[in-house]
């Protein structure tokens, strides 16, 4: 079987452990033994995040997944290298170098100077992505949405002067909380970007393809933004399974319910759906998957309430297993 997942950053890398152990792959083929039937697992990853710090290209959603999977992301913060240090970090900061509000650890910053070097040489970022992950194996693959710029901003009102201006998505999530008068998000580059051949392959050929419960706006919706994705979707054979990023009223982690609020969409399960909307309209959901205890009725779409809490990658095949049901198909 063949799945495809539009994934975000922390959230979206969690989801994607609980596919593999549901299907056997990548660090659960090690601990449980390979399984006989075969399936292949693809990421097409967020690139809205995205950013030039320092000099340097950094991809957060793609790592973020490429460190969880390879077994080597920081447990407790969920994102960026174990065991890291940060002594460059602190240098930066002893000569006032700016931005000083975005964390880049010495270890992270082996994977950042690689991804620049190659960039330099004229490599696309799929393809850097794929070299970068030979050294990680982690057991999917993942795809960039687009090679070209992509990056998600944030219309804000500047607190300093009162001016209305626009930012990167990371100035704002990072350094602002998403605590600042916000208008609207733009995704700069998206007019002149196009999906990856790759990432338009792996909607096309899926059994099956998931929308993990990442940010529905900022991640999803930045992936939604490149043109050939939304198209691809609308076009695929496989059913289109989404789950809710909201429980109640509030996400299961990050800040969904601010961007929500920013785009005039209520944090519910019910208007997530409805925006993300049926592909029997103009949408491109099939199904969609709300947790136990929330409603939702979605004109032309299949909806089921179980437990979305990824407490665990256990829990969370659990999650992917519901999905795969209301698809109609079975790992």
């Amino acid at each position: 079987m063949k799945v495809t997942v539009l994934v975000g950053g922390v959230g979206g890398a969690r989801f994607l452990l609980g596919v593999q152990q549901l299907c056997g792959l990548g660090q659960f083929e090690t601990q449980q033994g390979p399984r006989t039937d075969s399936h292949e697992l693809t990421a097409v990853v967020n690139v809205g995040d995205d950013a030039w710090i320092h000099g340097l290209r950094v991809c957060p959603d793609l790592d973020t997944c490429m460190y969880t999977l390879g077994g080597g992301v920081d447990p407790d913060r969920g994102w960026g290298h174990r065991d890291e240090t940060w002594h460059a970090k602190e240098e930066l900061a002893r000569y006032g170098v700016q931005p000083d509000w975005f964390q880049l650890g010495d270890r992270d910053l082996g994977t950042h100077l690689v991804r620049t070097q190659m960039l330099n040489a004229g490599y696309p970022l799929s393809h850097i992505t794929t070299a970068l992950c030979d050294r990680w194996r982690p057991g999917a693959r993942l795809l960039p949405a687009t090679d070209d710029r992509c990056e998600t901003h944030a219309v804000i009102t500047d607190p300093a002067d009162g001016s209305r201006r626009a930012i990167h998505f990371q100035e704002w999530w990072v350094r602002y909380r998403a605590q600042v008068p916000t208008h609207s998000f733009a995704f700069v580059g998206a007019e002149k970007a196009s999906a990856t051949a790759e990432a338009v392959a792996a909607i096309a050929d899926a059994d099956v393809i998931l929308l993990a419960p990442s940010n529905p706006v900022v991640s999803v919706g930045a992936i939604l933004a490149v043109p050939g994705i939304r198209g691809a979707l609308r076009a695929a054979r496989a059913p289109v399974i989404g789950y809710s990023p909201i429980i109640g009223t509030k996400p299961l982690r990050g800040m969904a319910d601010a961007c929500l609020s920013v785009i005039g969409v209520e944090s519910s399960a019910e208007a997530v759906g409805r925006h993300f909307g049926s592909r029997r309209a103009t949408g491109i959901l099939d199904g969609w998957l709300i947790h136990e205890g929330d409603e939702a009725d979605v004109d032309g779409v299949a909806v089921r309430a179980v437990p979305l809490l990824m407490s665990d990658p256990g829990a969370t095949a659990d999650m992917v297993r519901a999905g795969l049901e209301l698809a109609g198909v079975a790992a």
